[in-house]
């Protein structure tokens, strides 16, 4: 059962395991665990966070491409809910439409810019992705009838999920918008690993390893690297959305930055690149370390988080999971 669950790619590693049990078991009963606002906040981002990584590893670890771009489709997942919770009201089926149209918007331009640019050298490809999840950023500032600008846009959730309502005793709409982004993300990562442990993932790590062997042995590569791109970018954009319905605010600092770019790309590169348990455990790691070590050493935090990676790249090359994998 439990190989079914985990798509036949266990954790093979007592410690890996155990890790990933106890995140496993802390993010389900984090309400209860960890009582508090903040605690509760943490929890949720780390469940988005955990998604988007891993969206982002199905490109980087398994596909070898390099795109800067991934942060505009999580922004337009979350812009997508924003603005239809702001013009259509606080309803279901507002969050439906958002979510449709910024999965219809993120896929398109995916495509284009996947059988545009991947036939391009990694470098110039990663080059296009930035200059094109600029230009996305530079608009979401400047549009402010739509987006609200750099001020970005506040709204009302639907009901079930405000902090006021309360089914019964003991259980809060806050509580109910938790278990929707926990539920959400637990089922977007399964997917993912069951994409990557199926014979398309198996295609995408024979490009990723020699993408002219595979183009001479009859795959298509750049259709390959298209559906790749397209999966994480409707991925991310799935975690913009679940960000949106927990945040109750949308700017282009929480969702379009390239901070969250380089968050992303620390998170995988920690926990380890192709293993999809990586991005889990750097995910939990770094924004616990965003949220408690600023608390815990002042000011200075970032020089300790700076300190705190390159430790983690020298004694683990491959990752956190790597490491664990290979011990």
């Amino acid at each position: 059962m439990l190989r079914s669950i985990l798509s036949d790619d266990m954790p093979r590693s007592r410690w890996l395991a155990i890790a990933l049990l106890a995140i496993l078991v802390g993010l389900a009963f984090a309400p209860f665990l960890f009582p508090g606002a903040k605690s509760l906040n943490v929890a949720a981002r780390i469940c988005v966070f955990i998604v988007l990584a891993a969206s982002f590893d199905l490109l980087l670890g398994y596909t070898g491409i390099v795109s800067f771009a991934h942060t505009m489709f999580f922004g337009i997942g979350a812009y997508g809910v924003a603005i239809a919770l702001t013009r259509l009201g606080p309803g279901w089926a507002a969050v439906g439409i958002g979510i449709v149209a910024g999965l219809a918007l993120a896929i398109a331009l995916a495509v284009l810019i996947g059988l545009f640019s991947l036939r391009l050298r990694t470098i110039f490809f990663a080059m296009i992705t930035l200059a094109v999840a600029s230009a996305v950023l530079i608009l979401a500032s400047q549009l402010s009838a739509i987006t609200g600008g750099e001020d970005g846009l506040n709204y009302r959730l639907p009901m079930a999920l405000r902090p006021s309502f309360r089914p019964f005793d003991g259980f809060t709409g806050r509580l109910l918008d938790y278990y929707l982004v926990f539920f959400v993300s637990l089922a977007l990562v399964l997917a993912l690993l069951r994409i990557v442990n199926s014979p398309f993932g198996s295609v995408l790590m024979a490009i990723r390893e020699n993408p002219f062997r595979a183009e001479a042995i009859g795959y298509r590569t750049v259709i390959y690297r298209t559906l790749a791109s397209c999966i994480a970018a409707a991925t991310a954009t799935l975690a913009g959305a679940l960000l949106a319905l927990w945040s109750s605010q949308t700017s282009p600092d929480t969702t379009l930055s390239f901070d969250i770019m380089v968050d992303i790309l620390l998170m995988v590169v920690i926990g380890g690149m192709g293993t999809m348990y990586g991005p889990v455990i750097g995910a939990v790691l770094l924004v616990l370390a965003q949220n408690y070590l600023q608390a815990l050493v002042g000011d200075r935090w970032l020089l300790w988080l700076g300190v705190a990676f390159i430790l983690c790249v020298y004694f683990f090359p491959t990752g956190i999971v790597g490491r664990l994998r290979r011990r």
